[in-house]
């Protein structure tokens, strides 16, 4: 029976001086007149092995002409290897040919930019940046799961297909069963009552609203799914098709509300920095210098708490020419959420925000003027994730949707939440891939993302 990389590398104390099979793909060959070297992976963790056979081989002649790319079967004794660093190797008795591989394979063992890969995208996942970069979406997609399940919340399904627009941006994708070259149309405008569900229907820009309903059930519950936006941005940092996680917790104001953001945080990065060590180091090494710094500093920082004014007035008094200049009742740029981060030297949270631009759903402070909102920034990143205490109160709610024009008859299912049992409860949203970009060092979401979904970008 064939043993997977990650075990051999996890039993080679008693492994050591006995035959093992093991399956994989050929991701160099050096090849020499009386033997070969093979590095070996399977995929199963980050490290490789270094397979070496000699012209004693039956078929030695057809395995130098085993290209890159090849998936082989290995047969071979476990020996010390007398390479520095190497701890170990195997000795061929067998290596048979599972599957060819032509010689316009496109990933070969030299240096390949992003673009390139990203015009590979169903192949590069061989290279070793993207064997990094996926294993670890993979474990700390686990991660998050473990911290909400480990304390009791509810994973909660969000629909895909919705007809509200959580944030109110109308950057949504629309969805129809309609015949694009046949759709019906009343006094000019699109008969929506004719389609496949009697009204105007989208992808989701957010899981929130509908979390809000089962967190007034099961008082802690969290969505993690895909999220969309209709939105032509080609910036490092935005795709059309993305992940977010959306935690909502009955009976928790704001106070409460950053204190599970800074755990939670903490907590995933940690087990990221656990089970991933060999992948976070190639990061450290090659993607982004002092990362295992950056995040270990992250870890055991304790948060720092400002109010939207409070950051205003310091980014005012601030001896620094601004590209743009930070006022009061205004959002805060990319520049400014770096130096308040160089100037609290770590993770900041930015409370009690301008009402004007905050979403309709956010708690009023009894100023009249702000909300209870927070944005957490962090070192390198900026904006990281973002929450609020959700408004529970019935009339105010009604009347800040009025103020805004929206349409109360869509979101009554919403707002009768707050006439049923309503609580003080709170959330938030925590964008995956822009995690993902953090704890990588990754710069570009097209490169923390299996398939991309970008504007002119829908392939494979």
């Amino acid at each position: 029976m064939a043993i997977d990389t990650k075990e051999l590398y996890e039993k080679i104390d008693e492994l050591m001086g006995s035959d093992v099979v093991i399956q994989g793909w050929i991701r160099n060959h050096r090849k020499q007149k009386e033997f070969g070297f093979i590095d070996f992976s399977d995929g199963t963790c980050f490290r490789h092995v270094q397979v070496v056979y000699d012209d004693k081989l039956d078929n030695f002649l057809d395995i130098q002409k085993y290209r890159v790319g090849c998936a082989i079967e290995v047969l071979g004794e476990v020996v010390k290897s007398p390479k520095e660093g190497q701890e170990f190797e195997i000795q061929a008795k067998k290596v048979l040919l599972v599957g060819d591989c032509g010689e316009d394979y496109p990933i070969q063992p030299k240096r390949h930019t992003r673009e390139f890969l990203r015009e590979q995208a169903y192949l590069r996942p061989r290279t070793n940046l993207f064997q990094a970069v996926f294993r670890v979406r993979s474990v700390l997609a686990y991660a998050i799961h473990k911290y909400f399940q480990d304390r009791g919340y509810v994973y909660f399904h969000a629909p895909i297909i919705t007809a509200s627009d959580c944030e109110g941006a109308g950057e949504m994708f629309h969805v129809t069963s309609f015949d694009l070259d046949k759709v019906p149309v009343v006094d000019g405008e699109v008969d929506y009552s004719k389609d496949m569900f009697g009204k105007a229907t989208s992808l989701t820009v957010s899981g929130q609203l509908e979390a809000e309903t089962f967190a007034q059930a099961y008082k802690k519950t969290y969505t993690f799914g895909p999220t969309f936006r209709a939105e032509h941005s080609n910036t490092k940092v935005h795709a059309n098709e993305f992940w977010m996680i959306e935690p909502e917790i009955s009976f928790c104001d704001l106070e409460g509300d950053m204190e599970i953001m800074e755990d939670m945080l903490k907590y995933v990065v940690s087990y990221v920095l656990k089970h991933c060590p060999d992948e976070m180091k190639f990061f450290d090494q090659f993607v982004e210098k002092e990362l295992l710094k950056k995040l270990d500093k992250l870890v055991h920082s304790k948060f720092s708490r400002v109010t939207h004014k409070e950051a205003i007035d310091i980014l005012q008094k601030a001896d620094v020419k601004w590209e743009f200049e930070p006022k009061q009742g205004e959002d805060i740029a990319k520049e400014h959420e770096k130096y308040l981060t160089e100037y609290f030297d770590g993770p900041v949270f930015i409370t009690d925000w301008p009402k004007d631009i905050k979403a309709f759903y956010m708690k009023q402070n009894p100023d009249g003027e702000t909300v209870a909102a927070v944005d957490l920034e962090v070192p390198g990143a900026g904006e990281i994730m973002g929450g609020s205490q959700r408004e529970e109160d019935y009339d105010k709610l009604v009347r800040r949707i009025d103020e805004l024009g929206m349409d109360k008859e869509e979101l009554a299912w919403y707002i009768n939440l707050r006439k049923y049992g309503t609580t003080p409860h709170s959330g938030f949203g925590l964008g995956f891939e822009r995690l993902l970009i953090y704890v990588t060092g990754v710069e570009n979401i097209r490169d923390v993302i299996p398939y991309p979904r970008t504007p002119g970008n829908c392939d494979v």
